[in-house]
This record gives C-alpha cells, sequence and structure tokens, in this order.
C-alpha cells in the first residue's frame, strides 16, 4: 500500500513519511520466507529413486583372474551390491561387495586408435565404487577419442563385505594393490590383440581410486619370471599417471629436498596429470600445487589444473562449468607427451 499526496501544482508524489511500519515489517517477513523456501529447495537433496539401484549399461567385463582372485575364490561367484548413494545434488549407483575383480574394456574404433591405453580406477572411500561418472562414462570418453579404457574394479577394504563391526576380508595396500597391478599386467598381455602399444599404457585414479594406482607407483612393477601364469611374467609399471582429485602420495612430497629416498622415488614417477577444484577440501587444494612443484623440481612431466568450481567427485557430468573440459586437457597433454602419435 502506498500513499500519495496531491502537491499545489497538480502533480502528485509518494509521500514516504505515510507508510505503515507495519508494511515493511511484512513485505521483509514476506522476501525471508521467499528466500528461506529458496534455500531449502536448493539444499534439498535430489530423491532417491524408489526402483532398485543398477549400473548403467556398459561392456563386458573380464575378470583379473580366471578362476578368481587369490585368497577370494571362494567368494568370485557371490552377486556384487548396488545401491543408490544420495548426495545434496546428486544421487547415482555405487557398487560394492567385490570379490571377483575385472576390467571393463571400452575399446576406440580402429580409426580412431592411438595405441595409447588408460586403466581407471573410479573412487569411492573404499566403501564403494562410483562406477558411472568416475568409469565407464570417462572409459566411453576416452575410447570416443582413440583411447583404449578400462575401468577397474577392485577389492575394497571397507565395503562391509563382511558384517558390521566385524573383520573386513581386504586392505588396500594387499588386495586393492594386487587388483591394479594384475590390471596393467592383464591390459599389455594382450595387447596386440586390443590394438595397444605396450609400451603407453598409464593409470588414472578418482579420489581414493588414486589411493590404488599411487601404490602402483611405489611397488615393486618387476613381474615373476617364473610365474606359472604368463600375465604375472610382465612389468606393472605405469607409463603415464593421472591423479583426479587424489592425494595419496602426499608423505611424499614432505621434506623431499632433505629426503635422498623421497626424491628418488620422485625422480622414477612417470609423466603426470593433477587435477583437481578450488572448492574441494583444503588438503586436497594445497596438495595439487605442492605436488607440481616436487614433481617438476624432480625432473618429471608434470602438469595441474586447479579448476575455480567443482568441489569433490565430479568425474565426468555434463554441466556448464568450466571443469567439465578437464577430459579434453588430460587428452591434450597425453599428445604433448607423444601418447597420442600413432605407430
Amino acid at each position: 500500500m502506498l500513499f500519495v499526496d496531491k502537491k499545489s501544482n497538480g502533480k502528485y508524489q509518494i509521500n514516504m513519511s505515510k507508510r505503515h511500519p507495519l508494511i515493511f515489517i511484512g513485505l521483509f517477513l514476506a522476501l525471508m520466507s521467499l528466500v528461506s523456501s529458496t534455500l531449502a529447495q536448493t539444499n534439498t537433496p535430489p530423491p532417491i529413486p524408489t526402483t532398485p539401484a543398477h549400473e548403467e549399461k556398459h561392456p563386458p567385463s573380464i575378470p583379473l583372474w580366471p578362476n578368481g582372485a587369490p585368497g577370494s575364490e571362494a567368494r568370485k561367484d557371490e552377486p556384487e551390491k548396488v545401491n543408490w548413494r544420495q548426495e545434496p545434488d546428486i544421487v547415482f549407483p555405487v557398487t560394492s561387495n567385490i570379490h571377483n575383480p575385472s576390467i571393463t574394456p571400452y575399446l576406440p574404433s580402429k580409426s580412431k586408435a592411438t595405441g595409447c591405453a588408460v586403466i581407471i580406477a573410479p573412487g569411492g572411500g573404499n566403501w564403494f565404487l562410483t562406477m558411472d561418472r568416475e568409469g565407464y562414462d570417462v572409459g566411453q570418453w576416452m575410447a570416443d577419442h582413440g583411447i583404449a579404457a578400462f575401468v577397474l574394479k577392485y577389492r575394497l577394504a571397507r565395503d562391509q563385505s563382511n558384517p558390521t563391526n566385524t573383520p573386513q576380508p581386504y586392505t588396500s595396500a594387499v588386495q586393492s594393490f594386487a587388483d591394479a597391478q594384475r590390471a596393467i599386467r592383464l591390459v599389455r598381455s594382450r595387447a596386440k590383440e586390443w590394438g595397444i602399444d605396450p609400451d603407453r599404457v598409464g593409470v588414472m585414479g578418482f579420489s581414493a581410486g588414486g589411493e590404488t594406482m599411487g601404490r602402483l607407483l611405489l611397488g615393486d612393477p618387476k613381474g615373476d619370471p617364473n610365474a606359472a601364469d604368463p600375465v604375472d611374467r610382465l612389468n606393472a609399471q605405469p607409463d603415464f599417471a593421472a591423479h583426479i582429485y587424489s592425494s595419496f602420495l602426499r608423505n611424499l612430497i614432505v621434506g623431499t629436498t632433505n629426503d635422498p629416498a623421497k626424491l628418488a622415488t620422485l625422480k622414477a614417477m612417470p609423466p603426470t596429470f593433477l587435477l583437481c577444484s578450488a572448492t574441494d577440501s583444503a588438503g586436497m587444494v594445497d596438495f595439487m600445487p605442492s605436488f607440481f612443484l616436487a614433481m617438476k623440481h624432480a625432473g618429471v612431466p608434470v602438469e595441474v589444473h586447479v579448476f575455480s568450481e567443482g568441489g569433490h567427485g565430479f568425474g565426468v557430468r555434463k554441466w556448464s562449468k568450466s571443469v567439465g573440459i578437464w577430459p579434453e586437457l588430460f587428452a591434450g597433454w597425453l599428445n604433448d607427451q607423444g601418447f597420442l602419435k600413432k605407430k
């Protein structure tokens, strides 16, 4: 409601002094209610679907060991579990209860194939695996751009495969590491069949998947020349590595300049690609530039990207934020390093 005075000259003007204070209070409360309603809608996560969760359609997976993973043979036929995971802005399926680790191949057409391959380890805090936007979607993008991709399902240390509050069957340092080593050896063993150059096979790890792949860079890559299985005789050293919002190698950069052993480990690293967003955790954001500098000073080819937005766990998503272009940057980096040059 507005009060209007008629002046002697016949013109009208709003008289601010005659507005009732209750009107302002009412307008203010209405505005606050609108803002609160909007914020509530913004902060309300998407609902969990009423339908059962399932993985998106993907090529057939290949078990890492034909008779089951060492130590897990008795559980290799146990069904995996797929559940809905609800986060503030997205609901997505996650996979756990993995006892028969595997790789899912995404192979480019012969006309696009570059001979380069990457093994992808999705994240999930070792509780579960985000198989879509950190796995299958990434694999498909890579194949579409001439890079053979293999999405790794590895055994998880904390996925409650055994009842809650009882010892779990796996650890990252043993079973997850063994799965990663077997994956790169298996890919190299079938390189000719899949049109891959065995000297251009790298790894990519998202979040906790970076822990799994990071162990490959620290463990002994040499195969066993006397192994009964010829796959286990092959080298498991990656030719390049991509750490996507993963800070597993954090301790490696602490005191590097005064620690010859750490410096030697850094110098032995393959060409490395680093990526995170500035809205991730402080520890992640601080780690990436520090690791970049440590690698650079060690003489290792390295590239880092810290995007202004994206949070944690963005993977491959269709959105307008600039972080969405990261796969193109990764492919460009591979090309700069010579990994995409056809032979």
